[in-house]
């Protein structure tokens, strides 16, 4: 079969299953990325043909703020149009096209390939209720910014009526869709390996010259980049507590200083600052290590060597993060939030607190730092859950595959 595939930030969540494709000689496996994403990136595997659409043009300054972000989807849908239009006219002619909608790049490719079988990844559809928006009153959003959001989703709403069917990583997420599209949705996760991120009682992670063994009072918190998003601020309003509390606790915190999503900050400026500056005279910094972005080796080891993970979402997406430490078998404290409860049922995979509440968070994570061997059974189901639910090779790959078949 021929099979194009389209991510913006390519292979972004079509890693694992364009692998497993280009690894069948009888498949010829397409796919298409924004050329500034792709530069300079190793190969995802030696049979995957790889193309790259140009970097968007500048936009019209004269375009109303509701569209500009529609007006940047549509110019890459036009550049995605372009790069495949040229492959059709070499003889190209995919049998099943796989894209994720949210940047724009799918818009027209029902139009290029329109006998194709098309397959898009849902993976957030904006509600100005019930979700991210306004849950933290920290952060709020104007009534403008609310009936901007209506036409962030153009793109997907374009999408939904175009595609023969949709993934939705978790349930959660495929429930933010509109419930007259709920039929065309699946519920397909791309897969955790649990081979690889496992537990390791024998791991060592390294700081300059200090070496960190499981088995020590170790907090480990992880994020994409350290944004209140993912609850960066009440993690960090949680230090100078924790920390007295527990004077032999290490922190090590992974993640970069700019923003994944939600507010951006004049430049220059980072979250990690802003509440490092708000705590600075409260804590230990000795004590609390900030990593940045490590390569996916080494946050392994972060996660093997965790004594309590901490993790927070606001009503969004769900991290990768959080599977992966479940399947490394971390002690978890996390937010109770909905997207976090469908895969952690509280003193069963993890304790769960309020997102909001500093000292809640603080009391489970000394509990589990107090008495570590009482939580043996729930970090064992942490990882089992995983493993039934999300594993690569026996779980999600096969669904994957068979989806494309």
């Amino acid at each position: 079969m021929n099979y194009l595939f389209v991510h913006q930030n390519f292979p972004g969540q079509f890693l694992h299953v364009v692998r497993a494709l280009a690894s069948q000689p009888e498949h010829r496996v397409v796919c298409v990325g924004d050329a500034v994403s792709i530069k300079g990136r190793t190969v995802v595997h030696p049979h995957i043909e790889l193309h790259a659409y140009q970097a968007l043009k500048q936009l019209s300054q004269n375009t109303h703020h509701y569209v500009v972000g529609f007006e940047a989807q549509i110019r890459r849908g036009q550049d995605v149009a372009r790069t495949v239009l040229d492959l059709k006219q070499q003889g190209f002619e995919p049998d099943v096209v796989v894209a994720h909608p949210g940047w724009g790049e799918a818009l027209f490719l029902r139009d290029v390939f329109p006998q194709a079988k098309h397959i898009q990844y849902f993976e957030f559809y904006y509600r100005s209720v019930g979700s991210d928006v306004n849950f933290d009153p920290e952060f709020a959003s104007s009534f403008d910014d609310l009936l901007k959001l209506r036409i962030r989703n153009s793109a997907q709403l374009h999408a939904l009526q175009a595609c023969d069917v949709g993934v939705s990583p978790t349930g959660w997420q495929r429930h933010q869709y509109p419930p007259e599209f709920a039929n065309k949705i699946e519920v397909l996760h791309e897969g955790v390996d649990t081979a690889t991120v496992c537990p390791n009682p024998n791991a060592t992670f390294q700081v300059g010259s200090q070496v960190f063994r499981a088995g020590q009072e170790i907090i480990t918190y992880v994020a994409r980049n350290l944004e209140p998003y993912r609850g960066f601020h009440v993690f960090m309003r949680s230090l100078p507590k924790l920390l007295a509390e527990r004077p032999n606790a290490q922190v090590l915190v992974v993640g970069g200083d700019e923003v994944s999503y939600g507010r951006r900050l004049p430049a220059g400026q980072s979250y990690r600052a802003r509440y490092s500056q708000e705590i600075q005279d409260d804590v230990d910094w000795s004590r609390v290590h900030f990593l940045g972005k490590l390569p996916y080796s080494s946050y392994v080891k972060v996660l093997q060597v965790s004594a309590v993970h901490v993790y927070l979402t606001y009503p969004f997406v769900l991290s990768w993060s959080l599977l992966e430490a479940m399947s490394a078998g971390c002690a978890l404290v996390a937010s109770n939030t909905a997207p976090v409860a469908e895969v952690i049922e509280d003193k069963q995979h993890g304790l769960l607190f309020d997102f909001f509440d500093v000292d809640g968070l603080v009391t489970r994570v000394c509990e589990v730092l107090a008495q570590p061997k009482n939580f043996t059974v729930m970090r064992c189901q942490a990882r089992l859950q995983i493993v039934n639910r999300f594993d690569l090779h026996s779980v999600c790959l096969p669904q994957w595959l068979s989806l494309l078949s």
